[in-house]
């Protein structure tokens, strides 16, 4: 079907089904969109993603995305420093601070130990919250992983490194569903969620 359009704009819809949740159809649908865009608005639109990838880079705290060396959760001086949340992706800070109930620190983990894919413990973000936890007053990590088979194993395994250290360390309850994903999740969920965590044993 591919083959139907014309190459550059079989290119485009390409690159854009490699966006998550865009399939062939919503592909399609955007590329004809962009088409249709006058000529200034199409540059001024590729300019921003360009310009986003080169100035945006990861907080040296926490790894979150910045366009300064520190975001401004971590350079905060009304956050507090006694609590660490740990997410998988940036993603799920926003969706955190949506809720504005929570008002401690993150660690963003870029990613979950799945060994089926390859990635273990070094393949993430994980060193540097260790060496976090031994270099500042932290009294609780809240895990805050997505509750499938990869999130429960980089909770679990966080959690057994963290625990010698004295470090309370709490699972968000599941009021997220198994198998969903924290960004899916409405504010109210990822609310109950966070207020029903649980010391993990």
């Amino acid at each position: 079907m591919m083959g139907y359009y014309a190459k550059p704009l079989e290119d485009l819809i390409s690159q854009l089904t490699r966006l998550p949740g865009v399939g062939a159809k919503t592909a399609r649908k955007l590329a004809f969109f962009i088409l249709s865009m006058n000529e200034g608005a199409v540059e001024d639109f590729a300019g921003t993603i360009v310009e986003a990838k080169k100035k945006m880079k990861y907080c040296s705290v926490c790894g979150n995305f910045t366009d300064g060396e520190v975001c401004s959760i971590c350079a905060s001086d009304d956050r507090d420093r006694t609590t660490v949340c740990v997410v998988e992706s940036p993603a799920d800070v926003v969706l955190m601070e949506r809720m504005q109930e929570y008002h401690g620190l993150y660690h963003v983990l870029h990613g979950v130990i799945s060994p089926m894919e390859g990635v273990g413990p070094d393949e993430i973000n994980l060193k540097s919250l260790i060496v976090r936890l031994r270099d500042n007053d932290v009294n609780e990590v809240i895990l805050a992983t997505n509750p499938n088979v990869e999130g429960e194993a980089t909770a679990m395994y966080i959690a057994k490194l963290v625990k010698p250290s004295g470090i309370k360390v709490t699972r968000i309850a599941h009021g997220v569903p198994i198998g969903g994903e924290i960004e899916d999740a409405d504010e109210v969920t990822l609310l109950k969620a966070l207020e029903g965590r649980r010391e993990v044993d």
